[in-house]
């Protein structure tokens, strides 16, 4: 559902298109009003909404100064005028302020339906398209993370990710658990223990110097992961491939 904050100085109108219209069938809901700019500002500034539906004649301030506001704040909401004031000069103030329509009170159904129908279709689109982009931006960082990590597994910290992204190193390992599923430090382990089981078929290494070049400065910590990962120490992997050749 679209959030629409309702802003009209006549209590009757503001409770009659709150309670009377069925704003669910078409994919939106008042979730408040207010009875004046000035309040509907305040509202804004704490609240997100997607939608002002607004009267333009009102104390304190009134529906342009309203659109202003919001238009100045970049407050990425639509704006749409409520008002029974036929006056070429208030739609060229809404047109200057990026008011999207203008609906005339009392407001016939019909066209409340079709302004409210096609901006839906607007709305919609807009949040698929935004939500490919985060998708794209999030898929280029995973990448990104990965692909550093398959390229310095000896040496990769979540510091150095921190640096080459500009992004804090506990971001970096909670965005990767969520995008992934997986720890950092068992995608690095995964990354390692797959590099260790190509070296240890060369007969040129020894056990404890892949331990050094997978970045263990401690063989036994190698061991122990690799029995972990393979459910077989180095030695016996090694052996094992060589009966296997």
């Amino acid at each position: 559902m679209y959030k629409i904050l309702l802003v009209d100085d006549e209590q009757e109108i503001r409770f009659g298109l709150r309670n009377y219209f069925p704003w669910n069938n078409l994919g939106f809901a008042v979730i408040h009003d207010c009875e004046n700019g000035q309040q509907a500002l305040e509202f804004l500034k704490e609240n997100p909404i997607d939608v002002v539906l607004t009267d333009i004649r009102m104390p304190v301030m009134d529906g342009i100064d309203l659109a202003r506001e919001i238009k100045e704040r970049k407050f990425p909401i639509q704006t749409i005028f409520l008002s029974g004031y036929k006056d070429f000069h208030y739609a060229q103030n809404a047109l200057k302020y990026g008011v999207r329509d203008y609906i005339v009170k009392p407001g016939k159904y019909e066209e409340i339906e079709e302004v409210f129908t096609i901006l839906k279709k607007d709305l919609d689109q807009e949040w698929n398209n935004n939500q490919s982009t985060t998708n794209s931006y999030s898929e280029n960082i995973t990448q990104t993370i990965k692909k550093y990590t398959e390229e310095h597994y000896a040496e990769v910290t979540l510091d150095d990710l921190s640096q080459l992204l500009k992004m804090s190193p506990n971001y970096i390992s909670t965005f990767f658990k969520e995008k992934t599923g997986m720890n950092f430090s068992t995608y690095l382990a995964e990354i390692r223990m797959k590099k260790a089981a190509e070296l240890l078929v060369d007969y040129h290494y020894k056990t404890y110097e892949i331990s050094y070049l997978l970045g263990y400065n401690n063989p036994k910590s190698f061991t122990r992961m690799f029995k972990k990962y393979y459910g077989v120490s180095p030695r016996e992997y090694r052996n094992q491939r060589a009966v296997s050749l």
